[in-house]
């Protein structure tokens, strides 16, 4: 796969998780859900420059 698709793949992946845990356990927390899809985003972000950024 090309740098490309991986990290399209990647941010897809990140956007089903987050929808998924506002879907089952934050439907109706306005806070509690943007402070779990700001720390969602935040390890996504983690992972990638320890793992997918170019050396």
């Amino acid at each position: 796969m090309t740098r490309m698709a991986v990290n399209v793949l990647y941010v897809v992946v990140m956007i089903a998780i987050i929808v998924g845990v506002d879907v089952a356990f934050f439907r109706f927390r306005f806070w509690e859900r943007l402070a779990a899809n700001i720390g969602i985003v935040l390890v996504f972000v983690a992972f990638y420059f320890r793992f997918f950024r170019n050396p």
